[in-house]
């Protein structure tokens, strides 16, 4: 079995990816054949999406907050406008904003090239991520890697990998809307440093919180939706693929769309 092949299966799109009546080439042309075959989907047009607190954490920036004095969450003129990478990274190290720092044994940064034009943003760190101090190093990141083949991506070259928060939630749980809101500002600094062609958000957590609504995933797949100005692409978390492998061919819907969307970029400037 090829690498192609491989991939193929484990996304579940082989063999059913290939048509009936065409010559049965190497698992590779199909895949190239079916991705060149989503360029006639249709795109909805862009939603312009308001630069507000996200609404979903109003309970969290209202009262108490866990966000320290030094950088505020919902401050505009944060400090953290204007850290590099360097300071930024310092920073995320050393936070204690909310309560995950004291229960992990890491912050996970993020990966990749730091002048990527793809931005793939899951929810949070699990236990292998947070031994390993790299997002998606474990079997949902094995997947993620397959879906980046898939499309001819690469991890590291051209493609960098957040998450929603750098601190592992106990028992890898959903991070609360209070841990949301403390960690939100130092991704947005990343992506204002990447300056991506493209943030592909991966599963609920990761979409709401940047669109600033809670929304289904299912009305928010298949369509391109604005992050300040940046086109932004919703699919399932790989790790939600693990545990629902028939959903596995509604990402290849997804990473299609995702591709022809770069293209499209690529062809106007």
């Amino acid at each position: 079995m090829d690498r192609c092949e491989a991939v193929l299966r484990e996304l579940n799109l082989y063999p059913i990816w290939i048509r009936r009546n065409r010559p049965d080439s190497i698992a590779g042309n199909a895949l190239r054949a079916e991705a060149d075959s989503e360029s006639t989907m249709p795109v909805v047009a862009k939603e312009r999406l308001p630069d507000a607190a996200l609404p979903v954490l109003a309970n969290a920036t209202s009262g108490k907050s866990s966000v320290g004095t030094e950088i505020s969450s919902s401050a505009p003129g944060s400090l953290l406008d204007k850290l590099n990478w360097p300071e930024l990274k310092q920073q995320v190290h050393d936070c204690n904003a909310c309560k995950l720092r004291a229960g992990c044994t890491q912050t996970v940064f993020g990966v990749g090239d730091e002048s990527a034009d793809w931005l793939f943003i899951g929810e949070g760190p699990g236990a292998d991520e947070d031994v390993m101090g790299e997002p998606f190093v474990g079997q949902a990141g094995k997947l993620l890697d397959n879906m980046l083949l898939a499309i001819k991506l690469k991890r590291g070259n051209n493609v960098y990998i957040a998450n929603i928060v750098k601190c592992r939630p106990p028992g890898n749980r959903t991070p609360t809307a209070e841990e949301i809101a403390a960690c939100l500002p130092y991704l947005r600094r990343q992506i204002e440093l990447i300056r991506p062609k493209l943030i592909v958000a991966l599963g609920k957590i990761a979409s709401n919180a940047l669109l600033g609504r809670e929304t289904s995933l299912a009305s928010l797949r298949g369509k391109l939706h604005d992050y300040h100005g940046i086109p932004m692409m919703v699919t399932y978390h790989p790790a939600y693929l693990l545990r629902s492998p028939t959903e596995k061919a509604k990402v290849w819907h997804d990473l299609c769309l995702a591709k022809n969307t770069m293209k499209e970029a690529s062809n106007m400037t």
